[in-house]
């Protein structure tokens, strides 16, 4: 495939960065698609006037990121982009249809469990009451990309696995008459433990992004705790600062 690659040798910022942001920006912008075989390094450099080992790092270090692979036989292959998600009251569902990731979801555990202290506090109900728990793990192009665990009070909303299999929880809420309002969240990193690990198909002791949410609806109500744990390769959370005046 023919890309509009360029570099400035007159700016400040190294060649091989050049060359990778661009082809960052294509596999995100699904200019270079999944799947896709990228020109070998001597083409390239070829192309370009650059150096191989110019464009050798360039590849490398969007090998390190998990965006692209190199296939024995085959070349240097697209993986994925990665979904940068905005810190904003959205379903990784959504936002992952939003990146043309193509979602798919299967469900490991829908049932009812009694409330842990924490998820009690959480959802403003009595430690040891019923509350729905969900388990489920998210696909993107068939690979795993989130395991995500939601607890939801009871009466809220028919929680059908066929359903959640093919939707969002969000989406579910909002056609249940919900008002998703607001959420409170933290979002931190540790290492895989030998079941999660499994579950993403990650080294054991990887690092892994986590997200902890509880969501409010338009009254005020606790409508969902949410715990997760993302792949960071293939996923991180996009912050907006802005200075106090």
């Amino acid at each position: 495939m023919q890309l509009e690659l360029r570099v400035d040798r007159s700016s400040p910022v190294p060649l091989y960065f050049q060359l990778s942001q661009q082809l960052e920006a294509a596999i995100e912008h699904g200019v270079l698609t999944p799947g896709s075989l990228l020109g070998n390094e001597i083409e390239l450099a070829a192309r370009l006037g650059l150096s191989r080992p110019t464009v050798r790092q360039a590849i490398q270090s969007l090998v390190d990121k998990g965006l692209l692979v190199r296939r024995r036989g085959v070349g240097t292959q697209v993986v994925h982009s990665q979904v940068k998600r905005p810190l904003e009251l959205s379903s990784l569902y959504d936002d992952l249809e939003a990146a043309g990731q193509r979602p798919a979801t299967t469900v490991l555990v829908n049932t009812v469990v009694p409330a842990s202290a924490e998820v009690a506090a959480a959802l403003a109900v009595a430690e040891g009451s019923e509350v729905h728990r969900v388990e489920r793990l998210r696909l993107a192009h068939g690979e795993p990309m989130a395991y995500l665990s939601n607890h939801i009070p009871p009466g809220l909303l028919e929680l059908d696995t066929a359903q959640l299999e093919t939707t969002g929880l969000y989406r579910m809420m909002r056609a249940a008459g919900i008002t998703l309002h607001s959420a409170r969240q933290s979002i931190g990193a540790r290492a895989a433990t030998a079941a999660e690990a499994e579950r993403l198909t990650e080294p054991e002791g990887a690092p892994l992004l986590t997200m902890r949410r509880t969501t409010f609806d338009d009254t005020g109500r606790a409508v969902e705790f949410g715990d997760h744990i993302y792949r960071p390769a293939r996923y991180s959370f996009e912050f907006q600062l802005l200075v106090r005046p």
